[in-house]
């Protein structure tokens, strides 16, 4: 199945998408010279908190508003963290159904998925380029957000009705929910050819009705509990997930695309906010687990620790990088509300256990060549929920975790980052030699797309947008679920540690290669791997893993291989492809010379089930 390149930018533009929702989420606005509070405090005009004592008009003109105004806001800076307090919205005779924009993170504020119900659906559907029918997909529903809540699926007629529609491609969680009734991943209804690109789902449960993959090329699911999962495209992943669709992968014409893995080999769920007992913010954080399977909440509370509000320094549009390092010197926390944080230089986390959580696709930006975050070699840290944006002045690495040449352990009390996305291009020209550096041993990345991009300012021209990689590994027992690394231009990933393992990747080649000698990773070798193991390592095993390629400047350019490892029993990898998406040229092998070739005679997939 070929599918078309990402559309360019359409729909509101930021200043209307300002004025249409100002009057109803945004009545103050937080100074920018306002001290620092020692710690809690409010949490700022872009977080809408809904009580369910409020009358469901109200709720549903403030939900229809915002998601008028993301609707199309796909590079803007506005973004919204809209959390629901405990309790019941919608009947089934009056159900609350609502879309959900870019930059939209969706939350319940209990303490469990089941102490926020919602009776109607949350619907992310297709985009259609200038109204045209058909023009419709889901290819760029990215950053927005679903958690910690149950939907008891109601409302809405006709080809809509009594079903959630969630057709979304990368950067686009959804954690923690439960799922009563009928669940698609595609639009099937809003015109065509309703492609959509990937997404991920964890520690959810869905009941009532078979989930509808249709038309995603990929997907990935983990330590959830399913009622059935219909079809696949390409690549679709399940790491612990009970009531997966058996092993399938396979080289036989019409095999499902199906890796499935009966457990996860080591996970740790995204920190999240609620409310307690006496109506206080606190902040849970779950503790790491190991070989699990299903969810962590079904069976008594997740495993983890709570933190007050008041260890936490509230961070709000206008805060400064200083105010940031000196609260974390102090001891705090960080929760980012949402946002366009720029930086001059570096967040620095020091402290062992430090918790740096965003809200509403809290977003950084480097200003001065720096980083945006680094965070030492020390136990416990999890950083959730942002966006980091390459800056117009070229940094060495957007993120870095742990120092080179770290060599402390953290197997009992690992790094963890979930769903932080980068992004180099697209809102603004950005550059970056290297995106995300990891080289803290034991690290956890759990739901991450890291993007050069390929439309909106500075995507799709091979002079701007400049970076050759977007993550490099070098601790060892690094494990990545959910792994999305796209149109780098040279080695996309590079892997030192030993003892790594991916569970799901996704890439996709540049599409702006202007001509073959500008894409070389040698004299003898075409291209460069999407995926590249290093040539000393001797333990390695990843599972699930794509590349394809749309090499779109009409130019026969040719990738020789998207998968490159050292040939050893230790390195292995499970249910490898490779797709001819469209344009011309393409990938001549799966990996390391086997596998056939992708291009326009033959576009796939070329499936390898086991290497070596």
């Amino acid at each position: 199945m070929n599918r078309a390149p990402r559309s360019r930018r359409y729909g509101l533009a930021a200043a209307a998408a300002t004025a249409l929702v100002a009057a109803l989420v945004a009545p103050t606005t937080q100074a920018a010279a306002a001290p620092v509070p020692p710690g809690g405090g409010s949490l700022g005009a872009n977080v809408v908190v809904l009580d369910p004592a409020m009358p469901k008009a109200e709720v549903q003109d403030r939900l229809n508003a915002l998601a008028r105004a993301q609707a199309g806001n796909e590079f803007g800076p506005q973004r919204y963290a809209i959390l629901f307090k405990p309790g019941t919205y919608g009947t089934a005779a009056d159900p609350l159904v609502f879309p959900v924009g870019f930059y939209e993170s969706v939350a319940g504020l209990g303490k469990n998925p089941g102490d926020v119900v919602i009776n109607g659906s949350v619907n992310v559907y297709n985009q259609c380029v200038g109204g045209d029918q058909s023009q419709c997909y889901a290819t760029t529903n990215f950053w927005r957000s679903l958690s910690n809540l149950t939907v008891n699926v109601a409302g809405q007629s006709g080809c809509y009705g009594n079903t959630d529609f969630w057709a979304v491609s990368q950067a686009a969680p959804l954690r923690r929910v439960q799922m009563n009734g009928n669940v698609t991943l595609m639009d099937y209804c809003t015109g065509s050819p309703a492609w959509a690109s990937g997404g991920f789902v964890a520690d959810s449960k869905f009941t009532g009705g078979t989930v509808i993959n249709g038309s995603q090329q990929q997907f990935f699911t983990r330590t959830s509990n399913l009622d059935g999962w219909t079809n696949g495209v390409w690549n679709q992943v399940f790491c612990g997930a009970e009531g997966a669709p058996a092993q399938s992968f396979s080289t036989e014409q019409g095999a499902a695309p199906y890796t499935t893995l009966d457990t996860c080999p080591v996970t740790r769920e995204a920190p999240y906010l609620y409310l307690d007992d006496q109506g206080r913010y606190r902040v849970f954080v779950p503790a790491a687990q190991h070989d699990s399977r299903g969810t962590t909440w079904e069976d008594g509370g997740t495993p983890g620790r709570s933190i007050g509000l008041d260890d936490f320094f509230v961070v709000r549009p206008g805060a400064t990088v200083q105010q940031i390092n000196a609260a974390l010197r102090a001891g705090r926390n960080l929760l980012l509300t949402p946002g366009v944080y720029e930086l001059p230089e570096a967040i620095r986390v020091t402290r062992p256990g430090t918790q740096v959580v965003g809200l509403g696709f809290a977003t950084l930006v480097p200003t001065g060549g720096n980083a945006a975050v680094k965070v030492d070699d020390v136990d416990g840290v999890n950083v959730s929920g942002l966006i980091i944006d390459a800056g117009e002045e070229k940094s060495p690495v957007l993120m870095q975790v742990g120092n080179r040449g770290s060599k402390d352990a953290h197997r009992s009390d690992p790094i963890a980052l979930s769903d932080v996305f980068f992004r180099v291009g697209g809102a603004l020209n950005g550059a970056a030699d290297t995106a995300l550096e990891v080289n803290s041993d034991d690290t956890l990345i759990d739901d991450a797309w890291i993007w050069r991009a390929d439309h909106g300012t500075g995507g799709g021209s091979w002079t701007s947008a400049r970076s050759d990689t977007g993550l490099v590994v070098n601790g060892d027992r690094v494990t990545a679920t959910g792994l999305a690394v796209e149109h780098f231009q040279k080695t996309e990933v590079q892997w030192n540690g030993e003892q790594g393992r991916v569970v799901f990747f996704q890439n996709e080649n540049p599409y702006d290669v202007p001509n073959q000698a500008a894409w070389m990773a040698s004299k003898e070798q075409k291209g460069y791997p999407a995926f590249a193991v290093g040539p000393k390592v001797k333990t390695f095993e990843g599972w699930g893993m794509g590349s394809y390629s749309y090499f779109n400047q009409g130019v026969d350019i040719r990738n020789s291989m998207a998968f490159q490892a050292p040939t050893t029993p230790g390195v292995r990898f499970h249910d490898l492809l490779t797709v001819f998406l469209n344009g011309s040229g393409g990938i001549d092998s799966v990996i390391n010379g086997t596998g056939r070739a992708v291009d326009p005679a033959s576009g796939g997939p070329s499936n390898v089930v086991s290497y070596p």
